[in-house]
């Protein structure tokens, strides 16, 4: 029994099952068995001898019923049918290109959800597009990773941003609008263009389309919570832990959408279970940050917010979080020293505005806040979205409404 991997898809020997992204895609036994025998020797060209002795057991077929088991095979592989090439004289063979190793290296960088991962990512995507100009994948993958330098704050809104819509576009003129690319471009319509209605409408077309999208309910989900929706929120965000339970990004966004409904017991409660389970995402342990400092466990919290920050150096706003705790502790020397460090870096590095006014609110400085917020929407920040329900900026909420 073993379990083989090509391009998006996984085939399951024991079980007898092909799977593309998690769908199972149904075969004829026959063909199943076609399939096995190419996926076993990737690359090995196979004559009709050896196909009938191994897919066939040894039954006596016709050459032709080989060539039409084999169409059939490559019809189920939808566009990577291509990838099973035939040779007179020599057979067929499934040629997976290099260029589908450089997507699954994309991916794997893009999944550490930090700025040198997706940075990564973008170069094995570009290696790929490079190599296979007509796989989607890649530009799938390089318009994700675009998105998340620009969500989490890692690299400017205004410059990736059209970085996404550019490569989302290039995918979507090769697959179409599938559930994936319709999911991310309907979070950038909610964080970076403010259309949460169309938002909203994509998402649940997205979840119609695919219920297995765990991502969309997590993005459902905290559109819902940034708009007051709270109740909506948690039950989207229930409905995608019945899809997978494990998704490290679902834990994160139930302890913000908490937070933001000022249940921080309960978002204190969820964030040590989420941090024991995925103890290697940043996001994790600062939305339990959150939940520790608006609960009054300030060390807690600012134990929290370092080890976001130890784990991605790379995200300034991080040590701002940092600051803004220290400042609550009556540590204002501290926090001024991160301030300081803080401008300085902002000359040279993108470093989220919005952040530098959590910052300066934690230090008294509502003035000085509220220019902070007003760069963060000239420079698009991704955390404005939030900003109505967001208990950091509680302090200047009325100053926000006037």
């Amino acid at each position: 029994m073993a379990q083989l991997t090509f391009g998006p898809f996984s085939l399951d020997t024991g079980a007898s099952r092909l799977m593309r992204e998690g769908t199972e895609v149904r075969l004829r036994p026959r063909v199943f068995h076609t399939l096995r025998v190419l996926a076993q020797r990737p690359g090995e060209f196979i004559g009709y001898a050896g196909m009938i002795a191994e897919a066939w057991e040894g039954t006596h077929v016709s050459p032709h019923t080989v060539d039409v088991t084999v169409s059939e095979v490559r019809k189920q592989l939808g566009e990577y049918g291509q990838w099973i090439v035939h040779r007179p004289k020599f057979g067929y063979a499934l040629v997976v290109p290099h260029a589908d190793e450089l997507v699954r290296q994309g991916w794997h960088y893009w999944s550490q959800r930090t700025r040198r991962g997706c940075e990564r990512a973008i170069e094995c995507f570009t290696k790929a597009i490079a190599e296979s100009p007509s796989d989607f994948r890649a530009f799938e993958g390089m318009s994700a990773s675009y998105l998340t330098l620009g969500i989490f704050g890692m690299r400017a809104p205004l410059d990736v941003y059209p970085l996404f819509l550019e490569a989302h576009e290039r995918a979507v003129a090769l697959i179409g609008l599938r559930p994936e690319l319709r999911c991310n471009r309907a979070f950038g319509l909610c964080v970076f263009e403010g259309d949460c209605t169309t938002a909203e409408s994509e998402l649940l077309r997205s979840i119609d389309e695919k219920p297995s999208l765990a991502t969309a309910y997590v993005r459902l989900g905290l559109l819902y919570g940034a708009r007051g929706r709270f109740d909506e929120a948690l039950q989207v965000l229930a409905r995608g832990r019945q899809t997978d339970l494990l998704l490290p990004t679902l834990a994160a966004a139930e302890i913000l959408v908490r937070c933001w409904h000022r249940d921080f017991a309960t978002a204190v409660t969820l964030g040590r279970t989420g941090v024991e389970l995925h103890p290697y995402l940043q996001v994790a342990h600062v939305n339990y940050g959150h939940a520790l400092r608006f609960n009054g466990q300030l060390e807690e919290a600012l134990e929290q917010y370092h080890v976001a920050s130890v784990m991605s150096p790379d995200l300034p706003w991080l040590r701002a979080l940092e600051g803004a705790c220290q400042a609550r502790l009556g540590r204002d020397r501290d926090a001024r020293a991160i301030l300081q460090g803080l401008e300085n870096l902002r000359r040279t590095e993108y470093v989220d505005a919005y952040y530098m006014a959590v910052l300066r609110i934690a230090l008294g400085q509502p003035d000085e806040a509220m220019a902070e917020l007003a760069r963060a929407e000239a420079e698009n920040s991704a955390w404005l979205y939030a900003r109505d329900v967001d208990p950091q900026l509680d302090p200047v909420s009325d100053r926000l409404r006037a």
